[in-house]
């Protein structure tokens, strides 16, 4: 008998199918019912350690069991109060869009079929709501640390100064440098070890009082590095620091990239969609002015994981950083591979999945005025619990609420501040997060959500106070 992997019975498989769908649409439907989160208990994480299934059990048991083991325990993030972090809570519509993508499961490297211009014209609509040329280039991406090393990638083959792909970085060459400041996101080192720069090659510049980088001391520090005989030769802006949300002055980095001749990368991993909203456009001024920006459609365009967009304002040198020809991919004019691979030649994957139809389907459904409002309620909520907790004697504000980010704590030790943190997420009330601000636990409140509405941050304020005073 031939062995296949298609259903025996795809009658008894379609109804099989029709419960799937229909039980994850009921709980997104209830999904504000149940707690933000809830521990395993111990059963459920000892039953994670069964032993590797050489004779199969069928799919209605396994779909049983991920019922029973895996659905009752999610990180949270699709629940309204999820503001841990900055995830994305999931847009319904993009779930059946991956499913779509799945069951056509193109290879995304380029190709002659439609998936490669839904791609194609996905990126020309994100460089188009980044303010970027039409010629520009991009490619979509798992996400933001990797959308950013793609774009930092680029920066080091245009502005190297010499063949990097060819030599190297082990010759003789001066040495590269980076530069973003303290509240740059962990990516940059990672990029700068990934990329053989070495992490001491990124140069952390000091913040000012709004957590944004100081371009004096920006200006400084490259002054002498070049004076030591160095090559600087790319600026981290940020569109929203993981932190606190503060956004760099980019309108004076890239007046500053231009005139000392560096590439200018701004890591928006959620702020640079701002720019999707008129109302709050100018915040992030001058991003449609950066050589190449990395950011996420999987946080706050609310689509599920995974994805997210390089783009390159050059789109040769995009091209020609990661380009490569062998013959057993050759373009022809006719045929499949006619038109040849264009994503691959974009960055570093071959095989890619088709992330670009959920954006596609979202953009067509809904329009970019949709998700603008979302961003805009986002950040409205963020200016109210702010102002909550100004209002009350018991709590203060630990940075400036410059985007959708909100910093605060329990006026009392850093011991009390982190307990009620952890009692919110297990008494399945919320989901914050948390950091340390100046030597202060804060408890963090990233809004990219769009199921969460103002009763919800009342809620965290009075779960808060009530907590503290347990604790004090």
């Amino acid at each position: 008998m031939t062995q296949t992997l298609d259903p025996s019975d795809w009658n008894a498989f379609r109804a099989l199918a029709h419960e799937m769908l229909d039980d994850m649409l009921e709980h997104l439907s209830t999904i504000g019912e149940r707690p933000a989160w809830r521990p395993m208990p111990d059963e459920i994480r000892a039953s994670f350690r069964e032993p590797l299934p050489i004779s199969g059990e069928g799919a209605e048991a396994a779909y049983r069991e991920f019922t029973e083991r895996v659905l009752p325990y999610p990180n949270g993030n699709t629940h309204p109060r999820f503001w841990g972090w900055v995830q994305g809570s999931g847009v319904p519509l993009a779930v059946l869009a991956d499913m779509l993508a799945s069951a056509l499961n193109p290879h995304m490297a380029g190709f002659n079929h439609a998936p490669a211009l839904v791609e194609h014209q996905v990126i020309a609509w994100l460089a188009q709501l980044a303010g970027f040329p039409a010629d520009s280039s991009g490619v979509l991406v798992l996400g933001g640390t990797m959308a950013n090393v793609l774009g930092l990638a680029v920066a080091r083959h245009a502005k190297a100064g010499f063949d990097v792909r060819h030599e190297g970085l082990q010759g003789g060459q001066p040495r590269l440098l980076l530069y973003g400041s303290a509240e740059t996101h962990g990516w940059a080192v990672k990029a700068a070890e990934l990329l053989g720069l070495g992490s001491s090659s990124f140069r952390q510049i000091a913040i000012d009082h709004e957590y944004r980088i100081d371009v004096d001391a920006l200006r400084d520090a490259v002054a002498r590095d070049r004076a030591d005989g160095h090559r600087p030769f790319c600026v981290i802006g940020t569109a929203g620091t993981v932190n606190t949300g503060a956004i760099d002055d980019l309108r004076a980095l890239a007046r500053f990239c231009r005139e000392e001749s560096l590439w200018f990368h701004v890591d928006g991993a959620f702020g640079a969609l701002a720019n999707w909203s008129e109302e709050l456009r100018p915040l992030v001024a001058g991003i449609e002015e950066a050589d190449s920006i990395g950011f996420d459609l999987h946080k706050w365009m609310y689509l599920p994981f995974d994805v997210a967009c390089t783009l390159v304002r050059d789109a040769e040198l995009h091209r020609a950083t990661f380009a490569h020809s062998p013959s057993y991919l050759a373009e022809t004019t006719r045929g499949v591979i006619a038109g040849g691979l264009p994503f691959a030649d974009r960055g570093i994957d071959l095989t890619r999945g088709f992330r670009a139809l959920k954006i596609w389907m979202a953009l067509k459904a809904y329009g970019v005025e949709t998700f603008a409002r979302a961003i805009e309620e986002n950040v409205r909520q963020a200016r109210y619990l702010a102002a909550r907790v100004e209002a009350s004697d018991e709590l203060e504000l630990l940075a400036p609420v410059s985007l959708n980010i909100v910093c605060f704590r329990y006026k009392a030790s850093n011991e009390i501040n982190e307990e009620i943190l952890i009692r919110i997420q297990e008494r399945g009330i919320a989901v914050p997060s948390g950091t340390v601000l100046h030597g202060r636990y804060a408890i963090r409140v990233a809004i990219t959500n769009h199921r969460s509405r103002i009763e919800d941050f009342d809620a965290l304020v009075d779960a808060v106070l009530t907590i503290g005073r347990e604790l004090a």
